[in-house]
């Protein structure tokens, strides 16, 4: 390539400047905006899966105390009706970062081990509770953590 040639590139590159860093401007603009807009969807999709479980959280409790302390194991103190809340809360907590998770198994587990002594004993009543409490806690720091 000839002098020439360059001094002509040169030229239009430098006729066309404001062209040039509008297209720039442009691009970043979109890509920035487009990531925004993935965060923002994210974040949603994080705060109502963390709301869902938080809400979750105090149907178990709900259900533990109504097994526990009016000793109904048939309506709303239903083992069944905890096993489908506690696989609920399994399920949402998979949308989730760590330690939602982690503390949803430790909910699974604790209710597991539990359920069947929730009427008989404050122990197993404990034992979910500390787990639920943790959960809660954790989610709820979640909450504040997001953008």
């Amino acid at each position: 390539m000839g002098t020439g040639h360059k001094n002509t590139i040169w030229r239009q590159v430098r006729r066309n400047a404001v062209a040039i860093i509008s297209l720039v401007i442009a691009l970043s603009t979109l890509s920035y905006s487009t990531w925004r807009n993935e965060k923002s969807e994210d974040n949603r999709n994080h705060r109502q899966a963390a709301f869902e479980i938080l809400l979750k959280l105090n149907e178990l409790q709900q259900v533990i105390f109504h097994r526990r302390y009016d000793q109904d194991a048939t309506i709303r103190g239903n083992p069944r009706l905890g096993w489908t809340i506690v696989l609920t809360i399994d399920d949402l907590s998979q949308l989730l970062e760590s330690p939602i998770p982690e503390n949803s198994l430790k909910v699974k587990q604790a209710w597991s081990d539990s359920w069947e002594d929730l009427g008989e004993s404050q122990e197993a009543v404990d034992m979910v509770l500390e787990q639920i409490d943790e959960m809660r806690g954790n989610t709820l720091n979640l909450l504040r953590s997001l953008e």
